[in-house]
């Protein structure tokens, strides 16, 4: 198993105190570490994975990046798949390194539709943290999003290359197609080969995308962090409205630290459970539990080939996102494939002339949808099937295929089935300003104990179309900024 500088066994941390005590190593506190560590306040570190720290080779080799199935640490009885991963980096490890920010009407889809949650911010509180996020992360971008997307910095790298049918649709359709921002490297960084387009994303063969691996290790070996693998957490101990201390587990047996500042940053699954079995929280801990709805199409070309992009998804489309239709359906997203994952056309001279469109929907957030504990203590998932909101919206999307697509030489378009899962859980501990309709408040505080913030996509208040991984690593540099400034 790979190392950090500053592993230490749980033994030598048994029974002490710290300043801050961050739970997790994924996106949420990957980022409110980075801020933190700013500031004096924070103080010493003790930071506790639930998993192994496993080196980019190490991953390549085992051809996984964690050896916890995350199956197995939960019990489903909802009609999906949850897939995340338990290791060192989180999230960080297995994402396709898409990076959308939300739009700004996700920010106030109650007050703008009359459907779904307002956040307790808007996008343009944000959108300073997407800027520094998106330093961190070197991502390439398309200037040109500005005109839906607003942003006060450019992006730090240049936009990948387009295949040829998103070339021909960005030139017709300038304020609505762009190329994808993404975190797979345009050109080369210090720590990161340039994208390859080998299509080969979840596990980069060549470590193009970023990961805590090969981008963040310093944050986490920094000399005030001390770091403790393999330490899964249980419960948190609470007295007067406050954290006292960490209950967990690991191989040699249970430890407990206490601490000044708690962060919580395990998934929309495990964050909530840790509460449920500490006590902590109203009815709403673990309700909300959502991640959009998808669907695949294939697009027939006519006489043009595909497949000739620098990345694995090289077109984003907005001519599905936002409107007023979105009081009764879905806003939809619609991402471009650089891959045959249909394979090639059988017609000779033809092979290449297919475009795949995953369609991702915006769903929402229903309380029925939720994690409770089960006899043993541990996680289990409820869910109901995707909410005709979000299917009408699906089709709305689908429907608009042939105008959006006006621009190319299309022979047909056919559905290709429901995406089984988006692979982005969120909501099941969302952000709000009324403790009675939510669980952390606008600066992810915990309503009632007030030295506890959580971190990560569980917060979020409703969906969005748009990948999560970004917002969340903004909203933690914000959170961090908040709290520890």
């Amino acid at each position: 198993m790979a190392r950090l500088k500053n592993l230490t066994p749980a033994e030598n941390v048994a029974g002490q105190h710290f300043d801050t005590i961050i739970i997790g190593s994924g996106f949420g506190s990957g980022f409110f570490l980075l801020e933190a560590l700013k500031h004096k306040r924070t103080g010493r570190v003790l930071l506790l994975e639930w998993g192994e720290i496993r080196s980019h080779a190490e991953q390549m080799e085992a051809g996984a990046h964690s050896a916890i199935k995350p199956g197995t640490t939960y019990t489903n009885s909802s009609a999906k798949p949850w897939n995340f991963t338990i290791g060192f980096g989180g999230g960080t490890n297995c994402w396709f390194g898409q990076t959308p920010r939300f739009h700004p009407s996700d920010f106030r889809l109650h007050s703008l539709y009359g459907v779904g949650r307002d956040w307790p911010f808007d996008y343009a509180e944000l959108e300073p943290y997407y800027c520094e996020a998106e330093e961190v992360m070197a991502i390439s971008g398309d200037e040109d999003m500005a005109a839906v997307l607003p942003r006060s910095r450019p992006f730090p790298q240049p936009a990948h290359i387009l295949s040829t049918p998103d070339a021909m649709l960005k030139k017709a359709r300038k304020d609505m197609h762009f190329a994808m921002p993404t975190a797979r490297a345009r050109l080369a960084t210090d720590s990161r080969p340039a994208c390859c387009a080998n299509l080969r994303c979840t596990l980069c063969p060549i470590d193009a995308k970023f990961t805590a691996n090969n981008s963040l290790t310093g944050v986490f070996e920094h000399p005030s962090v001390t770091f403790c693998a393999g330490a899964r957490v249980d419960h948190l101990e609470t007295e007067n409205g406050l954290v006292r201390s960490v209950h967990f587990e690991t191989g040699t047996g249970s430890h407990t630290v206490s601490g000044d500042l708690i962060v919580l940053g395990a998934n929309a699954i495990h964050s909530p459970a840790i509460l449920l079995r500490s006590g902590i929280g109203s009815g709403l801990t673990g309700r909300g539990l959502h991640e959009a709805y998808g669907i695949e199409a294939e697009v027939m070309l006519d006489g043009i080939d595909n497949f000739d992009g620098s990345t694995i998804t090289t077109g984003l489309d907005y001519g599905a996102y936002d409107g007023p239709f979105r009081k009764t359906s879905g806003s939809a997203l619609l991402y471009f494939e650089n891959r045959w994952k249909f394979g090639f056309r059988p017609e000779t001279g033809r092979w290449r002339q297919t475009l795949p469109i995953v369609i991702v929907v915006e769903e929402l957030p229903r309380d029925g949808d939720r994690i409770e504990l089960d006899p043993n203590g541990q996680p289990h998932v409820i869910g109901e099937a995707p909410s005709a909101y979000a299917r009408d919206g699906a089709e709305r999307a689908f429907n608009l295929l042939p105008e959006i697509l006006a621009a190319l030489p299309v022979e047909r378009i056919e559905k290709r089935g429901v995406r089984p899962t988006e692979s982005h859980l969120q909501g099941s501990l969302r952000m709000g300003t009324d403790p009675a309709r939510s669980v952390v408040d606008h600066n992810q505080i915990h309503h009632v104990c007030r030295n506890l913030a959580v971190v990560g996509s569980s917060v979020f208040p409703s969906c969005s179309a748009a990948n999560p991984s970004l917002t969340v690593a903004a909203m933690s540099l914000r959170a961090g900024r908040s709290l520890l400034a």
